[in-house]
């Protein structure tokens, strides 16, 4: 004891200790539940409800991707499509959407996320519609360009309004839900192309399917909240604060409302031009990003999606159904091996699933490859039009009756010089295949049997083919496909 210091002076001082001691349990506490608050919110049912409708527009723009597959088939057959043409009319798609990469970050910024998706939802029934009353080559670029635009708005939207709405704990989870949409979405498409390859104007019925769901997320969307960040972005914290505890299911939503000011606060210190500079080492991580998608395209994998059943038909499945079918494969393995990446991303890690799947890709490429090598592929026929004799042939009960003198009767007319002279002056291709349909009709046979007997593909080629085909597309689902999106989230 020190001199002077009286028991009731140390009486005093270990009060002060013991109730220093309890304020800092107290604080301790209160952190210890501040942070176990987003856990114990958790992701309420409203909140998935939310993600479920933003992400239909995975499954709108999925579908998309693999309708024109199957659909180019009969459309090329339809409108007599020379190869440039067909690849106008897929390449169409891609202008719509590049335009709507351009300005669709100002877009959902300036109007928010759920107003954007309900004008991509509205923009996609009102493309689809432009293209089912009319079989006119220019009509139908028109309406795949706003689809295209469509299908990029929502995908820039809908990412990052499930990413805003969701609980941190939970955010990696329902974003993959959008892409586990799209892949569904893929997989739809392919069934479509297959149930529809045998029926008149079958392609009318796939493009028509969507307008229906894209009408009721655009109604759904609605009824949903404004994405929180939005709100605060816009000065309207009292809103943003509501939105949230209704999300959270939760009476208090401060201390994320908190979280979210300050990450808009610590943006507002950057500018473009940092992805440029080693600040913060954003100049790097901008060209892994940039790279990640680069090999996405080279890759060859929305070719992929596009041009399925094309592909199939040129390695030995020759009619439209068998290529279709085969082509459903294509889906059925997407969504296979993207649920399984996507539930263990977390425990295996995005950059393991990428290393895997890269080299599967480049194993399955070089197989598909020296397979293809040994098939004769004739390419000016992969994409050139089905001649309407040979449209009419394949249909099951068109040959009841019917001579070899009354089909030359009957055709005589598609290949008059008339209709030549029409053709030349469209495209050069549609008017060579005119004349060799005339030729042919003349000597009794079809030059695309007399091609199918002489360029037959071995059976074992063509199934190795498409084994090989799958096997590259279950890799591309487990690595560069949503991991691709994981990783550039993580940078």
């Amino acid at each position: 004891m020190a001199p002077g210091q009286s028991t009731e002076d140390l009486g005093q001082q270990n009060q002060t200790m013991r109730a220093g001691e309890d304020e800092e349990s107290s604080r301790g506490s209160r952190r210890r539940h501040l942070r176990k608050l987003p856990a114990a919110a958790g992701c309420g049912t409203f909140t998935f409800l939310s993600s479920a409708v933003a992400a239909i527009s995975g499954l709108l723009m999925g579908y998309e991707l693999g309708l024109i597959s199957g659909a180019l088939l009969q459309m090329r057959s339809i409108l007599a499509l020379s190869c440039k043409e067909q690849e106008i009319v897929v390449s169409s798609l891609l202008f719509g959407a590049l335009f709507a990469s351009l300005i669709g970050g100002f877009l959902i910024d300036q109007f928010g996320r759920r107003l954007a998706i309900i004008i991509a939802s509205s923009l996609l029934v009102l493309g689809s519609l432009i293209l089912l009353p009319y079989e006119s080559y220019g009509i139908f670029i028109v309406g795949r360009i706003a689809i295209g635009i469509s299908i990029s708005l929502s995908s820039i939207a809908t990412c990052v309004y499930i990413a805003e709405i969701a609980p941190q704990h939970r955010r990696g989870l329902l974003v993959s839900l959008n892409e586990l949409m799209i892949v569904i979405g893929i997989l739809f498409a392919y069934i479509s192309n297959y149930a529809f390859a045998r029926v008149s104007h079958g392609w009318k019925y796939m493009f028509g399917l969507v307008i229906p769901l894209g009408a009721l997320q655009a109604i759904a969307m609605y009824f949903l909240p404004p994405s929180p960040r939005f709100l605060v972005m816009k000065n309207n914290d009292e809103a943003a604060r509501k939105v949230l505890e209704r999300l959270r299911e939760t009476s208090d939503a401060t201390k994320e409302l908190t979280v979210i000011k300050s990450s808009l606060k610590d943006e507002h210190q950057y500018s473009f031009l940092d992805l440029f500079r080693s600040r913060n080492n954003m100049r790097a991580r901008m060209l892994v990003g940039l790279t990640l998608v680069f090999f996405v395209q080279t890759t060859g994998q929305p070719n992929i999606l596009f041009y399925a059943s094309t592909v199939l038909k040129s390695v030995g499945f020759q009619s439209n159904e068998a290529a279709s079918l085969a082509s459903t494969g294509v889906g059925v393995v997407k969504v296979v091996s993207t649920v399984p990446a996507t539930v263990f991303v977390d425990q295996v890690g995005s950059k393991t699933f990428l290393c895997i799947g890269s080299s599967v890709m480049a194993v399955s490429l070089v197989t598909m490859g020296l397979v293809n090598r040994n098939i004769y592929v004739n390419f000016t026929n992969v994409c050139r039009s089905q001649s309407p004799e040979d449209f009419f042939l394949q249909r099951p009960g068109n040959l009841t009756g019917v001579t070899n003198g009354s089909l030359k009767d009957l055709f005589a007319s598609m290949a008059s010089p008339e209709r030549l002279s029409f053709d030349a002056q469209r495209s050069p291709d549609v008017a060579r295949m005119g004349e060799l349909n005339k030729t042919a009709l003349a000597g009794g046979k079809s030059t695309t049997g007399s091609h199918m007997e002489s360029g037959e593909v071995p059976v074992v080629l063509k199934w190795l083919s498409l084994a090989s085909l799958l096997v590259y597309v279950a890799a591309f689902s487990i690595g560069l496909g949503p991991k691709t999106t994981s990783q550039r989230s993580n940078l």
